[in-house]
């Protein structure tokens, strides 16, 4: 069995440059019961914007504070060890830039071996431990309470997590093991690997004190002062600590592999096979089922090396970098001084997605929102739905009572056109079509205020266009969203030649505030996020109607990692809307994107695709194998074939992004992929996985990033 206590972790002790420690500040807090508990706090001197991370000197402090402690508690002189942060946080778990310098796999091994011989000295120190979270605890932050005896959390604690599956790695200092064996194999499921690929959900405190991670939950005004004597309460039995939730014998035989399979099943149809992150914590969960924690703890240390040193980890950090970073610092949005003050936005139209537009704007600006249509019935109904959802929101109790009907009076629906006069901001939600969407602007600008903001969501028409008919096609800007409108966080700003930096700066700022990441494109065919899954959808349709079976299909891009298949996406889209997109496309570069004018046809039909019960497109229906007869070919296409046509494809595309000029560089793309298509983090979107493949040099010669982005090997 491995002893941490033999190691040198010098090599990586060497890597601390730049580390900014966060201190093991020890004070003795004297209980009601006369007992002495020694309370670490955790603090890197910095205010609340800069968490506490744990890189390798803070570790070592860390440890060295804790020998100190045991020494203390065998000489009597304390009871009881307590841990607890600076305000508001107590750790954000690893410093990730000091693991992306680790090195070699060695070093990435000695990462997780510190891990273990600091976090692990909490259950050993002569005397109970005591975890009190009082803020924000991820990853490496929650592992410190979970080394503990006993834990109790703050009920306001920004966020709980074990968010490593969503960066490409594990848990890997003591969270795969003494998780599930805490909380029982179903919760740890949820915990380590469902809600970091759901988007990285967090759990609340009540949740994470619900599924049995922490024993008690306080208020915040008293956080500290009822932990300690919670505490003293346990020292002097007063106090019984029940789990109801960890694992009896019943659940380690029979529930416990029943719930692996059943997870690696739903992994399989969900994400398919080429993420290992999610597999290898799969893995180390199943077998922390049975055997000692100091085995536990040994698995984690070699994944974690394992990951840490690989593909998906590096592209991981460079998505993850782009999206913390970048995306709040948008590259080419304008001084934010220049934008013109919101008090008032106008929505041209009333359908679902005008709804959705509605709903986003008055929960997220509070500001009076109006909607309006041909007829009052379609009005109503756009007012009644916004109404509805509004309702739901509050029955879940994620709005007050009073909140709730503020946002429903600031929601009016009109025939009338003239009430947008005091709009700010006017977005239309009609018809994808030029002409439409010319005229009801031209009808919009007699009424709007001279420098009232005009924005449209065309999803891949010329902006230009659009405002071309204008009297001051100057105000004029794309604002695409994504679909579902509450939930996708990408919005494409577009700029034509004539937009002002005034009307560009309020878009940025109005996206700002709907809670959206805005991303500047040139106004160019289908932007960046259409014109890219035009690539993908049309490489698709062409192996199709090569007459390649769809589900083979579906399984040629299992490798690029997506969140579905092609048709499940167009399924998803919708047929219409995916035929318009690809028209386009073919009318603006028709010798390098696929259409056939079949696809109409199939867009007609009310259903297109067949799925299994797991949502994978398994076939086409009876009606579009109808609609297809006669159109299909007879020489199908292999899985590499339509694998290596779509990388090199999608190679291309982005090269001559780059080179018109469609945004300033290649990170914009990957972030609007990752942002507005859900592209994975193990790709790092999709340029740096084109480097590893090939395609960039197959195709320009050369690659994206120098060097390319990859993991460190052995």
């Amino acid at each position: 069995m491995t002893n941490y206590d033999e190691i040198d972790f010098s090599p990586i002790q060497a890597l601390t440059e730049g580390e900014v420690i966060t201190h093991s500040r020890v004070r003795d807090i004297t209980l009601p019961s006369g007992k002495v508990l020694a309370l670490i706090t955790l603090d890197n001197g910095r205010d609340h914007t800069r968490p506490n991370t744990l890189g390798p000197a803070t570790m070592t402090a860390l440890g060295e504070t804790l020998d100190a402690l045991t020494a203390r508690a065998a000489a009597g002189e304390i009871q009881a060890v307590g841990i607890t942060g600076k305000q508001y946080i107590l750790a954000a778990g690893a410093d990730l830039s000091d693991i992306t310098k680790v090195g070699s796999k060695a070093n990435a091994k000695l990462v997780a071996q510190l891990g273990h011989k600091v976090l692990g000295k909490l259950s050993t120190l002569g005397v109970p431990s005591f975890t009190f979270v009082n803020g924000l605890a991820l990853g490496g932050g929650l592992e410190i309470a979970l080394n503990s005896h006993y834990r109790t959390v703050d009920a306001s604690a920004a966020a709980i997590a074990l968010p490593e599956v969503f960066l490409g790695i594990i848990p890997g200092w003591g969270g795969a093991y003494l998780l599930p064996n805490l909380i029982g194999i179903e919760n740890a499921l949820e915990v380590v690997i469902s809600n970091p690929l759901k988007q990285n959900r967090m759990l609340k405190p009540q949740q994470a004190y619900d599924l049995g991670i922490f024993d008690a939950i306080f208020p915040a005004a008293t956080f500290l002062e009822s932990s300690l004597r919670w505490a003293d309460g346990v020292l002097s039995g007063a106090t019984k600590v029940e789990r109801k939730n960890q694992p009896g014998k019943i659940e380690r035989t029979v529930k416990w592999p029943v719930a692996i399979k059943m997870a690696r099943g739903m992994l399989e149809s969900k994400i398919g096979t080429v993420p290992r992150s999610p597999y290898v914590a799969l893995d180390l969960l199943d077998k922390a089922r049975s055997g000692t924690k100091e085995e536990g703890f040994a698995r984690e240390d070699e994944a974690l090396a394992d990951l840490v040193t690989g593909d998906q980890f590096a592209a991981s950090m460079y998505a993850f970098d782009l999206v913390q970073k970048r995306a709040k610092r948008p590259v080419g949005a304008p001084d934010k001084a220049l934008a013109k003050k919101v008090t008032k936005v106008g929505i041209i139209g009333a359908g679902l997605m005008a709804s959705q537009f509605a709903l986003l704007f008055v929960r997220k600006l509070r500001v009076p929102v109006l909607i309006t249509d041909l007829d009052q019935a379609r009005v109503d109904k756009g007012v009644a739905y916004i109404h509805d959802e509004i309702g739901k929101l509050e029955a879940k109790g994620r709005l007050d009572a009073d909140t709730a009907n503020q946002l429903r009076a600031l929601v009016t629906g009109t025939t009338d056109k003239s009430l947008y006069a005091d709009c700010d901001f006017v977005i239309e939600a009609v018809f994808e079509e030029v002409g439409v969407k010319q005229a009801v602007f031209g009808e919009i600008e007699q009424i709007v205020a001279e420098d009232a903001i005009l924005a449209t969501n065309t999803s891949s028409l010329s902006v230009a266009e659009i405002g071309s008919k204008l009297t001051h096609p100057e105000r004029l800007v794309g604002f695409h969203f994504f679909n579902p409108v509450a939930v996708m966080p990408l919005i494409e700003i577009v700029k034509t030649d004539a937009t002002t930096d005034a009307a560009l700066s309020t878009a940025f700022v109005v996206a700002r505030g709907l809670g959206k990441n805005a991303v500047l494109t040139a106004d160019a065919p289908g932007f960046v996020v259409n014109r890219l899954l035009a690539k993908v959808m049309g490489e698709a349709a062409r192996a199709v109607y090569e007459g390649t079976p769809v589900a083979d299909v579906e399984k040629a891009f299992a490798p690029l990692g997506l969140p579905m298949g092609p048709f499940q996406l167009i399924d998803l889209v919708g047929w219409k809307v995916a035929a318009h997109v690809q028209d386009t496309m073919v009318h603006a570069f028709p010798d390098r994107f696929y259409a056939n004018e079949n696809f109409h046809a199939l867009a007609e039909l009310p259903e297109v695709v067949e799925k299994d019960k797991g949502g994978r497109v398994t076939g086409f229906t009876k009606d579009a194998q109808k609609a297809l007869k006669g159109h299909v070919g007879s020489a199908p296409a292999s899985a590499d074939t339509i694998l290596r046509r779509v990388q090199d494809g999608l190679a291309q595309e982005i090269k001559l992004m780059l080179d018109e000029g469609v945004v300033p560089e290649v990170e914009d793309i990957d972030l609007c992929l990752i942002l507005g298509a859900g592209w994975p983090f193990i790709d790092g979107g999709a340029s740096p996985y084109l480097d590893r493949e090939g395609a960039s040099e197959r195709v320009f010669g050369d690659t994206f990033h120098h060097p390319p982005i990859r993991g460190i090997g052995g």
